[in-house]
Order: C-alpha cells, then sequence, then structure tokens
C-alpha cells in the first residue's frame, strides 16, 4: 500500500500505457503521420510551425535499436509520450488536492476583543467550506480523473500514431503542474522567484513543440496576478521570465533554418532567412482559415458541444458534478481552469479545419482537472468507512468501463494497415522511374514520404504534390530530391517564384493573381510535356474528375489519359495500353471513417474506368477480372450497366 501512495501515478500512466498498446497503428495512418515520422527519422523540417523540439527527440528515439519498424517505433514513442501525460497528470492532481485550501479566497476580519483595553486581532477566515480529504481519496480521485483523461476519445486518439500532440500532452501537464507549484510556493518577498524561472523554462519547451501553448497564457496571468498582484515588482519579474523564456524559444527554433540551410530530404518551408521563419514559425499559410467568419465559428462550437458525450461517455456527469463541487471549494482553481477551458474553446472554434478535434484537447485536460472534484464528492457522499470506499471505486470503475467500451472502437488502430497497403501497391504497380502527380496527402502522398525516404522503397518513383506546387519552397525539395525533374521548366519556375513573392508577403495590391494562376497552370501541363519522354507520367484521379473537368489542368497538346488500376497513364496513342492485374490485397478493415470512404471511393472509381476501358477493346476476360474484383472488394459501388451484364455472362 505505501508503494501505491507513492508511486500512485507512474501506476496510473503505466495502466493507461498498457491500453495505449492495445490500440497501436502498427503502421503509418492517415493525414501526417508519414510525414511527421520521416521528418523525426530523416532529421528534416515538418510543415508549420516546425515542431523543432518535437522532430529533435524523435530522431534521437529514432536511433535506438529497437526491434520494431521505425513507423512502429515512432507510433511507441506517441504512446510513451501520452502515457508520461497522465502520469505527470495524476501527480498534478494528487498536489492540488494536497493544497486545496490555497485556492480559495479568504478576508481579514477583526475580532473585537470582550475587554476593552485589548486591541483588536485580525483574524484569517476562508470565505468557502473545505473538503477533509485522506490520502487514500486524494489518491483514488489522482487515478481516476487520470484514467478519464486517458480514455478520452481524442487523447487517446493521439496515442496510436505519430502526432505531434502527443508530445504537446505531455508538456502542456508539466507546464501546468509547474504553474501550479510556481502559485502556491513562490515568496512574494522575494524580487525574482526560482518557482516563475523554472515555469519560464518549462513554458519555452511548451512553445519550442507546440504554438497551441498559447492558449494556457490567460490561465496563467490569472494564477500570476492573484498570487503578485499587479505592481512593479510583479512587472519586474514578468520581464525577468521573459528574458529566460525567450534564448531558451530561439535556441530550439534555430533548429529551423541551422537544418533547411543543409538543403534536407523534407525541408517544409525552407526557413533559411528571416522572412521563411518568421513565415513558418507563424503558420501564415494556415492563417487564412483562422477567424474566418461566424458561420464557420458556429459550426465548430456546435461539433465541440456535440462531441462531448464521444469524449467522455458518462464520464461527463462526473465532470459537471465536479464543475460545481470546484467553484464551491476552490474558487481560485475553479476560475483558472474555466479560463483555460474558455480560451482554448474560443480559439479553437475559430479555426475553420475539418480536422478540428486535437485543437480543444487542453479543454479536455480541463474538463478532466474538474472530474477530481466530482470523485471527490462521489466518495463523500458513498463512503462512510474505509470498508464503505469499495461502493464508490465499484462506481467509478464502472464509469471509466463504460468509457473504454464506448471509445474503444473509434480510436482502435491495432489492424490500421490500409495506408500502408494502399501507398506500396500504388507505387509498386507503376514502372520505373515513373512520376505520379497528385494531392491525396491524406491517403499516400504523406504516407509515400516515410516509405520513400526512411524505407528506401521504390525511391525511383517520383510523388508531385499539385498543392505544394503553389508554394515556392516546394521547389527547392524536388530539386534536392529529384534534381533532373525541372530542368526543363526552371525560367517557368522562375517566373512564378518571383510572382509568388508578394502573395506569401500578404502584400495583397502587388500580387498579380492572373499572372500567378497562369503560370501555375503552365508548369503543371510542361512537368509532363518536359518529362513525358524520359518518365511514365501518371495523374491520380481527384486531378481528373476535378481540375480537369474544370478546365484548371490541361495535357499537352496530342495526349490523353489511359486508366491505369489506381491512376491515369497519360499517353499519346489510341492504341490499347496494358495495365497490371488488379489482383492486389488491401487490408481493410472494419473501421468507417470519411478517409476509408473516400480511399475506397478513389479504389472503386479507377476499376470501373479500367473495366470500361477493356471492354472498349473487347478485351472481355480482363474486364471480367476487374468487374469480379469489385464485386468481392468494394460490394457497395454500383456497376455501369455495361459492366452488370458482363458481370451477368
Amino acid at each position: 500500500m505505501k508503494y501505491l501512495q507513492k508511486y500512485y501515478y507512474l501506476l496510473t500512466g503505466l495502466i493507461a500505457f498498457v491500453f495505449y498498446m492495445l490500440t497501436i497503428a502498427p503502421s503509418v495512418i492517415e493525414i501526417d503521420t508519414g510525414e511527421l515520422a520521416a521528418v523525426q527519422c530523416a532529421l528534416g523540417i515538418a510543415h508549420p510551425t516546425g515542431y523543432p523540439l518535437y522532430t529533435m527527440l524523435g530522431y534521437l528515439f529514432s536511433l535506438l535499436p529497437l526491434p520494431f519498424s521505425k513507423i512502429f517505433q515512432m507510433n511507441l514513442l506517441a504512446a510513451l509520450y501520452c502515457a508520461s501525460a497522465i502520469a505527470a497528470f495524476s501527480f498534478t492532481v494528487k498536489f492540488i488536492l494536497d493544497n486545496l485550501n490555497s485556492f480559495q479566497f479568504r478576508k481579514v476580519k477583526k475580532e473585537k476583543s470582550k475587554k476593552k483595553k485589548q486591541s483588536d486581532k485580525p483574524k484569517v477566515v476562508s470565505l468557502q467550506t473545505t473538503f477533509v480529504l485522506s490520502d487514500s481519496i486524494k489518491i483514488i480521485a489522482a487515478v481516476f480523473s487520470g484514467l478519464f483523461l486517458a480514455l478520452s476519445t481524442t487523447f487517446w486518439f493521439q496515442s496510436t500514431s505519430v502526432e505531434v500532440y502527443s508530445l504537446h500532452l505531455l508538456l502542456i501537464t508539466i507546464v501546468i503542474f509547474v504553474l501550479i507549484k510556481a502559485f502556491l510556493f513562490s515568496d512574494l518577498e522575494k524580487s525574482i522567484s526560482k518557482y516563475w524561472i523554472v515555469f519560464a523554462v518549462t513554458l519555452a519547451l511548451g512553445f519550442s513543440n507546440h504554438m497551441t501553448t498559447l492558449l494556457i497564457i490567460p490561465g496563467v496571468a490569472y494564477l500570476y496576478f492573484v498570487k503578485n498582484g499587479f505592481n512593479t515588482k510583479s512587472i519586474k519579474q514578468i520581464i525577468f521570465m521573459l528574458i529566460i523564456f525567450f534564448p531558451i524559444l530561439i535556441l530550439f527554433y534555430s533548429y529551423l533554418p541551422i537544418r533547411a540551410s543543409q538543403n534536407p530530404s523534407m525541408n517544409w518551408g525552407n526557413p533559411t532567412d528571416w522572412e521563411h521563419i518568421i513565415r513558418h514559425i507563424s503558420g501564415q499559410q494556415y492563417q487564412v482559415w483562422l477567424f474566418s467568419s461566424t458561420e464557420a465559428a458556429a459550426k465548430q462550437f456546435n461539433y465541440f458541444i456535440g462531441n462531448l458525450p464521444k469524449e467522455f461517455s458518462l464520464t461527463l456527469i462526473i465532470v459537471v458534478v465536479g464543475l460545481i463541487v470546484s467553484f464551491i471549494k476552490a474558487i481560485k482553481f475553479f476560475i483558472f481552469n474555466i479560463i483555460v477551458f474558455l480560451s482554448t474553446v474560443l480559439y479553437s472554434i475559430n479555426y475553420d479545419i475539418n480536422d478540428i478535434d486535437s485543437y480543444f484537447l487542453l479543454a479536455y485536460i480541463s474538463l478532466a482537472f474538474f472530474s477530481v472534484f466530482g470523485i471527490v464528492q462521489i466518495i463523500n457522499f458513498t463512503a462512510k468507512n474505509k470498508i464503505k470506499i469499495i461502493i464508490p471505486v465499484s462506481i467509478l470503475i464502472l464509469f471509466l468501463g463504460l468509457q473504454f467500451y464506448s471509445n474503444y472502437d473509434q480510436v482502435n488502430q491495432r489492424n490500421n494497415f490500409i495506408y500502408e497497403d494502399y501507398t506500396k501497391t500504388l507505387i509498386n504497380s507503376l514502372p520505373k522511374n515513373s512520376i505520379v502527380f497528385s494531392y491525396q496527402w491524406d491517403y499516400f502522398i504523406s504516407a509515400a514520404y516515410y516509405f520513400q525516404l526512411v524505407e528506401n522503397f521504390r525511391k525511383d518513383v517520383t510523388v508531385i504534390d499539385k498543392e505544394l506546387l503553389r508554394r515556392s519552397w516546394y521547389y527547392n525539395q524536388l530539386e534536392t530530391n529529384h534534381p533532373n525533374l525541372l530542368k526543363g521548366i526552371k525560367p517557368e519556375v522562375e517566373q512564378f517564384i518571383e510572382a509568388l513573392k508578394p502573395f506569401e508577403r500578404e502584400q495583397k495590391d502587388k500580387t498579380n493573381n492572373q499572372l500567378l494562376e497562369l503560370l501555375y497552370r503552365k508548369i503543371m501541363t510542361r512537368l509532363i510535356s518536359t518529362n513525358i519522354n524520359k518518365h511514365d507520367y501518371f495523374i491520380a484521379p481527384e486531378l481528373v474528375n476535378g481540375e480537369m473537368k474544370r478546365g484548371e489542368f490541361q495535357l499537352p497538346e496530342g495526349y490523353t489519359l489511359v486508366p491505369y488500376l489506381f491512376l491515369f497513364k497519360v499517353v499519346n496513342t489510341g492504341d490499347y495500353v496494358n495495365a497490371p492485374s488488379p489482383d492486389f490485397r488491401i487490408r481493410f478493415d472494419s473501421r468507417d471513417d470519411k478517409y476509408v470512404t473516400s480511399l475506397r471511393g478513389f479504389i472503386a472509381s479507377m476499376l470501373i474506368s479500367r473495366a470500361l476501358y477493356e471492354v472498349q477493346f473487347n478485351k472481355l476476360d480482363i474486364a471480367r477480372t476487374y468487374t469480379m474484383k469489385l464485386a468481392a472488394d468494394f460490394p457497395e459501388f454500383a456497376l455501369p450497366p455495361a459492366l452488370s451484364n458482363l458481370k451477368l455472362n
């Protein structure tokens, strides 16, 4: 029992880690995992805001000779970060409960003496009633609140694969602990408190990983000025903290220009000069989605509210109880926590992106802190002695079990080989030295970075991201990785980059949008015409069904497209063109999210297109092979009449 009292937080983190190992991804999954794994293993530059601390720590971890694939090793690091964050959270909870009286407002009363000659004596009294808590109650609250947070959907999901938010969660929980400690123990008599110096260091580490660390600042300001007052001494201390904060921040972010100047294979933004560094760190290219409209904010707010029950399941009841109890029992902590919650939500709902969930993580941490007081209230209400403590513990275990059951399927990535299979199968279907033109970032482009740069899988194939061609830095990366790709269009590229400068500097009055679009379209077409004689050139279906249909992208004169398994091949002949047999296997599991649905749509549409192409050339046996593949693997897609009849015959 004494070991439990001493190491309860490590036990909580260990339990969370066991849960996380049940759902960890064995390979890449959708969106950014491939890119971020490649950046860490190859020591590159990630997408804005750069995440230098995350990159460097990941690189060091990737050097460990563990008996796993590198992608699983990096996924494991995410699980370790998240489990450590839970341990830090539980430790912080116990620390708060140990010092609960310090979070109550107090006032000084004058107590009159019965004797007339005796002067009045000041007496400090609390304006609130207090909890009387044993260590066992505090530990139970710390353990269960930590596990409730660990099994909330978005927090849990960060542990399943490579993502910057896993380290962010660890750092932000440490920041909160150090902040609470500084609030409780800093000496008002000293001009500079060592606790606030330590806080400045941890805050700098948080910002060195992710800029959304900013969201805790309003809560920090509240506790700081409640403790120190708004006076000359407190302002001087802030200045001293900033003197500590900025050199640490600059030290870590100096990684970006130093590494970028070496032209790594992953060099997003190419932040080699002051202009590009600021643009990258500030995430300028994403700011168009920030505070875009009240309609977008309302949409994201409705999503957040509607998603809360999915995050915590019935545990949300305990959170609501804790919200009320914390207001009554620990008003200062309540105010701090509600400020953090509101600042996070108000900022995040004004970011109009699809994958917004991770931006609410700090708000979910706040809700988990509120659950602490709900847990304590349940224990105090149901347990009157040590024997009856089993009743509230049983209730809490039931709530935890329901949350685990409710969220498990949503986060489980244990059998997710979908994006590895799709990426490898697509690339392997192509002839040597082929070029692929696409913007399927979420499905295979990001994953291809990992497999090609880390596992050296089919490095002969060049993958061009159509959307990144809009960015000046991308041409430098293409030149580094594929030196001959741009050789025939250097004048067009130089002209485009020059015309792009006012746009990237947000000089709207100097930006010639028509010229930019004209040059952009010309580059896309010229990439084909200058490389088609040396390389097989393939275009992904989203471009064919989107930009090409709208006339925003055209093939060079005399060329046409032929369906070629997953992609369209650019050809200059009307004769029959061979393609690989559809004998591939992609391990789709039971998941049915928007990414899987879209990916299945891409593949099925291409199989249908190729089957119709075979019918066009009267190759009915081959067409039947594609049709049977569709019927077997993609039964939800209706076949056109020509293929339905073929299947019946």
